[in-house]
């Protein structure tokens, strides 16, 4: 939403359906969800989609549309006022709720049951939920009934699906959704984390999502970890900005086009008050990134949200290593440098403290003449991750400008371990 500055807010939780001839996904947005929750629908995914409509009255989070067989539309989700999981009839083209809301499960007894999704398979409807919390007790668990609007009876070994007290690389496992495949197979995707360093440990790369398959047992679904193989991704990119703006960059509470232009001379940011940022999430655990910065005052930086980052900053004739932590900002080092100059950062493997190891660390520094790395500055990762920051969101890299604007010629992202073309000595954490 425009003018809504920070992370963690705007849309939550979108749930995307196909009924009849078309596609229908609801949401919630988390900065207006006194209107209810917002329903768009296309006959194509690819859009173009219709303009939102309210479910006025349904006041809440993670909502999930289903359709009986006689075509009703049955809007269920997480209800704040209730503090259970909620359901109305709704017509979704209006999003007029149709039916007095009733609650339908208040879970298996652990803490803060959401994220309900609905599915049919044979005789039985089966609510799928999250409940432990979304960090490392989360988990799923499931109901069936013979009726879409229930009752429904718990599985007697709820939650079917956690990696909570385990050792586990993923943790934080839950808010699952089913779907059947082609071929008649189920799975089911779902969210979770990956933690590091030591004690309470720590995750960076947001929420991310995981895929599994599902047997049915008895009528009650069985997960099953092994069923698909996932390839990696190549996640790095080079960008020289002399072409339409990728869809990997986006900003805060702001659309890009509003203050971000491209063409001969590469990206060009403007502040109409304050500092603009353009950000493109980072999805690996090694990597470097480097920013040329060709004119104005700007910078580069990793951040969770406008509290918590580590970066660079050039202005007035230098570049200064900032590190925000809440209200406070720190200079950690300074250099002699002013635009043309190309900026670095850096995530690597922590250094190993007996009990006190971050996730990674994190450093900053800029390009010499001879093409060698001058590392300025490094930080303990915790800083810049979910569990000091809060929220749901993981780092993001950000090209800033001042109020007087900055132009970046190029920006060259490299997941992996970080190599020194000439390595120099860094201050210590």
């Amino acid at each position: 939403q425009p003018g809504i500055e920070g992370a963690s807010k705007g849309i939550y939780a979108p749930t995307l359906r196909h009924h009849g001839d078309r596609f229908y996904l609801i949401t919630t947005n988390m900065n207006e969800i006194r209107r209810g929750h917002l329903i768009v629908h296309s006959p194509d995914p690819e859009g173009p989609w219709s303009e939102p409509v309210y479910t006025s009255g349904a006041i809440g989070i993670d909502p999930d549309l289903a359709w009986d067989d006689d075509g009703t539309c049955y809007l269920t989700w997480c209800d704040v006022v209730r503090h259970s999981i909620s359901q109305a009839v709704v017509d979704p083209l209006s999003g007029e709720i149709l039916s007095e809301p009733k609650t339908l499960w208040a879970g298996s007894g652990l803490a803060n049951t959401e994220g309900p999704h609905l599915h049919r398979r044979g005789e039985w409807w089966y609510l799928v939920v999250a409940e432990g919390g979304t960090h490392t007790g989360h988990g799923v668990s499931v109901a069936r009934s013979r009726s879409i609007s229930g009752p429904f009876e718990g599985h007697p070994s709820n939650p079917v699906f956690s990696h909570r007290s385990t050792a586990h690389p993923v943790q934080a496992t839950g808010h699952a959704d089913f779907v059947e495949l082609v071929d008649g197979s189920w799975a089911a995707v779902h969210l979770g984390i990956r933690l590091r360093g030591t004690f309470p440990r720590f995750h960076v790369t947001g929420r991310e999502t995981f895929i599994v398959g599902i047997d049915w047992v008895d009528d009650w679904p069985v997960f099953d970890e092994e069923r698909f193989a996932v390839e990696p991704q190549d996640t790095a990119f080079a960008d020289s900005f002399d072409g339409p703006l990728h869809l990997r960059w986006v900003g805060p509470g702001q659309d890009p086009a509003e203050f971000a232009q491209t063409g001969s001379e590469g990206l060009s940011l403007r502040a109409e008050h304050g500092t603009a940022t353009l950000c493109t999430r980072i999805r690996d655990h090694e990597w470097s990134a480097r920013a040329e910065l060709t004119e104005g005052g700007g910078g580069l930086s990793v951040r969770i949200d406008e509290q918590h980052s580590f970066g660079l900053a050039v202005a007035g004739g230098d570049v200064e290593v900032v590190q925000v932590v809440g209200s406070t900002r720190t200079v950690l080092a300074s250099a002699p440098a002013a635009a043309p100059c190309e900026l670095v950062l850096s995530a690597e493997p922590a250094p190993q403290r007996s009990f006190r190891a971050g996730p990674d660390r994190l450093r900053a520094g800029v390009i010499e003449s001879d093409g060698s790395t001058r590392w300025l500055a490094g930080v303990d990762g915790r800083y810049v991750s979910t569990e000091v920051a809060g929220g749901f969101t993981g780092r993001m890299m950000a090209l800033e400008a001042d109020a007087g604007g900055a132009t970046f010629r190029s920006v060259r992202y490299t997941p992996g371990p970080v190599r020194d073309t000439a390595p120099a000595t860094s201050p210590s954490d």
